[in-house]
Formats: structure tokens, C-alpha cells, sequence
């Protein structure tokens, strides 16, 4: 028997004798060289990039803390006067610009082509295994895109990368109707917080108009979004000014971001008292970890609104806790069993916190309505 100790130039399941407990979603990253951020959160707009040939942009693996088994987040700068390589791949894809301003074309199954112009704020999906491309148009300013993937879900399902990006077959039916790709959509009213805006281009995120949501906190707005018939959950929620939603809990993999406004979010575990705080303004993403309580709070002077994506959709929940989540409502408190902690069973330490931001940033609270441990009567 031959041993070297040696682990050079190899991949984490090659230094493996055993070949067991692999992660092939990591490997690949390994061997496309890739650059790698992981941490609880981070500011896309800081994170390094470096030249990712496979898709022709500079771009880096974003592995938060709370990503999950089926997530993570490529940030991808496209240079200026640039296009990306052309690529298709068996993972979905949900696309957020950060910064800049192109173009992206589709091409379906029967070779139509689909082309739409996005600046910052857009939102788009890449319908599964449709063949795409990323232009910028400017020859000044690089383009930073914000890509929520599945592809860990994918390549650890698969684990053969030629499987996943060079495998012919179409899904025709995730194209959905052209006009999706023009900005236009169906809405379909269901209930508050499920509420649904479906569509594959959103020109303009900042400006999608929400619906009431009241049970999740006071003013509290959202749409659920279904993009190119996806697997992936995606929604947007707003605060008003003076106020913060009600903590909750959920699966791993929910990749919070902002995008209007400036604030911070808490999180903390059942029966503990230490809490993580992250401050956020525009390009701050976030991940809380499995079943991890966290709450949102507006710290600024105008309406603070976020983007999340989540594996396992309102359509298409995949998993069982997913599917029960939906029905028995995200917004049920867990005195009646469910995930959800009321204004009046939040720790004091919260409310005073939310007062001390107040002062600091010169805004109003309004939350004087409710009867909330350790916040001053108005």
C-alpha cells in the first residue's frame, strides 16, 4: 500500500481515501477555481470577484452561514462593453442588479429569442436549462449582479457538471407567457402573504407594488413572485418608517437582501438570550441559520424593503416542513403552535434597542398601539 501525504492539487473527495461524506457542489466550485466569501452576511458590494472563465465575468461564490443544502449566491461583475459566455445549466436562477446597466437574452426551445434591458434594481429569472447571455451596453461602468442559485441542490443531486451544463433537454413550459420577459405579469390574489406576482422580469423592484400584510407586523406590505415557474421562492416585503415585522423562524437557505432603505435585523435560537445583529443598506445579504428567530427592523427615514430567496416555492414547496409552513400560515404565533412571536412576547431588550436606533438616526417610532415589553408609552 502506497501513502503520501501530499495534498496538493487536489480536489477535497481526491485527498479522501474513503470517498465518503463529498460534497460535489464544493468540489465543482474547487475545480472551477472560483472565488469563495462565507460568513453570517455580507455587502455585495465589497465582496471580491476574480475571472470566472466558465461564464466569461469576474464573479465569487457567496456561502452564507444559513445558505442551507439547496442555496447559495454568485456575485458577478460583467465588464463594461462585455458579454457573458453563453451558458445553460440544469439549476435555477434568479438575478438581482446590484449596479449597471444591460441586457440579457433568452433563447426558448424552438429558438425564439427573448431580450430584455435591466438597470439597478431589476429582477429576473433564468427559466431552467434555457440557453442566456449578459451584455453591457456601457463603456464606462461594470455591471454587479446579485445571482441566488440552486445550484448546490443540483450538483450535489447530479454530481456531473457536463450533466448539468451541457445537457440538451428543454423545459418549454418555464418560459411562461412572452409578455413575462416585457415586465408585464398575473397577479393572483390568494390571502395576505401569499399574495402572488407572477412574471419572469421586474423592471424595477423599488417600485413593484406590495400588498397588505398586516398580521407579520404594523404597516407590513409583500408579493410572493413567481418567476419562470420556479422551484425558488422569492418575495419582497416593506417596512414603514418607526416600525419592525415580528420575529420568525423557518428552514435554512432564505438569503435576505436589501433593497430600499437602511436598517437591522436580529437573530437568536429558542431558550437564548444572545442575539446577531446585522445592519444592512442596499447590497447587504443575509442568511439565518435553521430555525433561527429573526426580526427586521426599519432604522431609517424612509421605507425600508427587502428581497428574499428561498428554496422550495409557494407552488412548488418540495419540502414537507415547506408545504405545512404554507398551509398552516408563516404568520401563526408560536402560542398557537406555529413560528411567529407577537410584539407582546418579544424580549424588552428588543423595544429598547429599536429606541436607542431612533434617537441615533432621528426617525419617529410608531408602534405606541401596541402593548410591547420595554418600549416607552407615547
Amino acid at each position: 500500500m502506497h501513502m503520501s501525504n501530499s495534498n496538493e492539487a487536489k480536489t477535497p473527495a481526491a485527498r479522501d481515501p474513503y470517498k465518503i461524506l463529498r460534497d460535489p457542489y464544493l468540489e465543482w466550485i474547487e475545480r472551477e477555481g472560483a472565488a469563495v466569501f462565507e460568513d453570517f452576511g455580507c455587502n455585495m458590494f465589497e465582496v471580491e470577484t476574480k475571472p470566472w472563465p466558465r461564464f466569461g465575468m469576474d464573479g465569487v461564490a457567496v456561502h452564507l452561514k444559513g445558505r442551507g443544502d439547496f442555496m447559495s449566491i454568485f456575485v458577478m461583475d460583467l465588464k463594461p462593453g462585455k458579454s457573458s459566455t453563453p451558458v445553460r445549466h440544469l439549476y435555477e436562477e434568479t438575478i438581482y442588479v446590484l449596479a449597471g446597466r444591460g441586457s440579457t437574452t433568452i433563447e426558448a426551445a424552438d429558438g425564439r429569442k427573448y431580450s430584455f434591458e435591466w438597470g439597478p434594481g431589476s429582477l429576473f429569472a433564468i427559466p431552467l436549462n434555457a440557453r442566456y447571455q449578459h451584455f453591457n451596453g456601457s463603456g464606462r461602468d461594470t455591471a454587479r449582479l446579485a445571482c441566488s442559485t440552486t445550484a448546490p441542490g443540483s450538483m450535489n443531486m447530479f454530481y456531473n457538471e457536463n450533466f448539468i451544463f451541457d445537457n440538451p433537454w428543454h423545459f418549454p413550459e418555464r418560459m411562461g407567457q412572452d409578455r413575462y420577459f416585457d415586465g408585464d405579469g398575473d397577479y393572483i390574489p390568494i390571502k395576505p402573504g401569499q399574495n402572488i406576482w407572477e412574471t419572469n422580469f421586474v423592471p424595477d423592484l423599488a417600485s413593484l407594488e406590495l400588498t397588505d400584510w398586516a398580521a407579520r407586523g404594523v404597516g407590513s406590505t409583500n408579493i410572493m413572485l413567481m418567476m419562470a415557474d420556479s422551484v425558488m421562492h422569492v418575495h419582497s416585503s416593506e417596512m414603514p418608517v418607526g416600525t419592525y415585522k415580528k420575529a420568525h423562524r423557518h428552514d435554512p437557505g432564505a438569503h435576505v437582501m436589501c433593497v430600499t432603505g437602511k436598517g437591522y435585523s436580529l437573530g437568536w435560537f429558542k431558550d437564548e438570550s444572545d442575539l446577531i445583529r446585522v445592519d444592512w443598506t442596499h447590497g447587504v445579504v443575509f442568511a439565518p441559520m435553521n430555525n433561527m428567530f429573526h426580526q427586521h427592523f426599519n432604522a431609517g427615514p424612509m421605507p425600508a424593503r427587502y428581497l428574499a430567496t428561498i428554496f422550495g416555492s409557494l407552488r412548488y414547496p418540495f419540502l414537507t416542513n415547506k408545504r405545512e409552513l404554507n398551509q398552516s400560515g408563516v404568520d401563526t404565533s408560536v402560542k398557537e403552535g406555529g413560528n411567529q412571536i407577537e410584539y407582546e412576547d418579544q424580549f424588552p431588550l428588543i423595544a429598547q434597542m429599536y429606541e436607542e436606533s431612533a434617537r441615533e438616526n432621528g426617525f419617529e417610532v410608531k408602534m405606541s398601539k401596541f402593548d410591547i415589553p420595554g418600549m416607552k408609552k407615547r
